[in-house]
């Protein structure tokens, strides 16, 4: 937790230091670290698409990949406003061949999505979700919303010592909003181009959590537990 904090944060938790929430969300984020140029995934690394969703409002979507090292990388992006479902669904079905994206054995994906989904409208007597699903796009709407918990993992993956965040050069979207995702009243960011952001949060949330290293005793601590186990075999001699 402490690797995924500021050092503002961490004066704020351990000694009471006031410290106002303001500027980028995510000062880690490098854009000569963070960001790579694209290559060829390999299959086994594919892992999930995530979807913030909108019709009037942009819809962002991103392809996620996941190394035998837990980095993950995002490989390709759609994002799109003013656009209907079918459009939409289009566009993820035409990225996923051509990009190789896995199916299952009907063809059809699966992407994790924001539990908004679940509502339905006036203008619609289904939700996002059910029309997503019709389409063969099979959405998870158990995402963890919770805002600050979702940031701490991403800040996690990007300045912690664990698994690292790779972002494709031509995710340009998500890119900008990490440039431009700013704090704002309270502990809360800005609610304004944050789609990408929001859906990221979704994903790295469903990801396991990283587990901790095992702990190397010193020289001097292995030669004390090396003499407490020659005791106890004595004692029970």
């Amino acid at each position: 937790m402490e690797s995924s904090l500021s050092q503002a944060s961490l004066d704020s938790r351990k000694y009471g230091k006031f410290s106002a929430g303001c500027g980028l969300v995510y000062p880690e984020f490098d854009e000569s670290v963070n960001v790579i140029e694209p290559f060829d995934i390999p299959p086994d690394w594919q892992d999930m698409i995530s979807i913030d969703p909108g019709l009037n409002n942009p819809l962002a979507a991103h392809w996620y990949c996941v190394d035998f090292d837990g980095n993950v990388y995002v490989v390709a992006e759609h994002y799109a406003a003013g656009r209907d479902i079918d459009f939409h669904a289009r566009s993820i079905k035409d990225i996923s061949r051509r990009i190789g994206w896995h199916t299952d054995v009907k063809g059809r994906l699966s992407a994790l999505i924001d539990s908004a989904a679940n509502q339905r409208t006036l203008a619609s007597v289904k939700s996002v979700a059910e029309l997503f699903r019709e389409r063969d796009i099979l959405v998870n709407t158990n995402v963890d919303k919770d805002v600050f918990s979702g940031i701490c993992r991403v800040k996690s993956y990007l300045a912690g010592e664990g698994p690292k965040l790779y972002v494709f050069s031509c995710c340009t979207h998500m890119i900008a909003e990490f440039r431009g995702y700013l704090w704002g009243d309270g502990d809360s960011p800005v609610k304004r181009d944050d789609h990408c952001m929001d859906e990221l949060r979704y994903y790295l949330m469903n990801r396991p959590k990283t587990p901790l290293k095992k702990a190397v005793k010193s020289p001097v601590a292995e030669d004390k537990s090396r003499r407490i186990r020659r005791s106890a075999k004595k004692f029970e001699r």
